[in-house]
């Protein structure tokens, strides 16, 4: 499908964030969801979390950036057919990064269903 319009792609991540449970998000430390058009050097990928998850964090974590959770808007919509099939890509797409920031790998997702 053509790319959605910029501004409803980031409602539709913006309703992947709010369908996570709460006690999550409440997890969630120093981290941004920023909304692109493709990775510059994986045009595929669908996402990317570049940071330094919650397990990776020792006593001289500080004073950091934020951890960024990338969505990348033009790859998602190149495997979907409809806005529901994007919908539904973002929601995995957000909940497969945000996991990373708890540091659940590829090879977890992957067991758990969320491909």
């Amino acid at each position: 499908m053509n790319a959605l319009p910029e501004p409803r792609f980031e409602e539709l991540v913006a309703e992947a964030l709010d369908a996570v449970p709460a006690e999550l998000m409440d997890l969630l430390d120093n981290v941004v969801v920023l909304v692109d058009d493709r990775h510059p050097e994986e045009p595929d990928l669908l996402g990317l979390y570049e940071g330094y998850a919650l397990t990776e964090r020792g006593a001289d974590y500080g004073g950091a950036l934020p951890d960024r959770i990338m969505i990348y808007r033009e790859a998602i919509c190149d495997i979907c057919e409809d806005e529901d099939q994007v919908a539904e890509e973002v929601t995995i797409t957000v909940v497969h990064e945000i996991a990373h920031h708890f540091g659940i790998d590829d090879d977890r997702l992957h067991a758990l269903g969320w491909a």
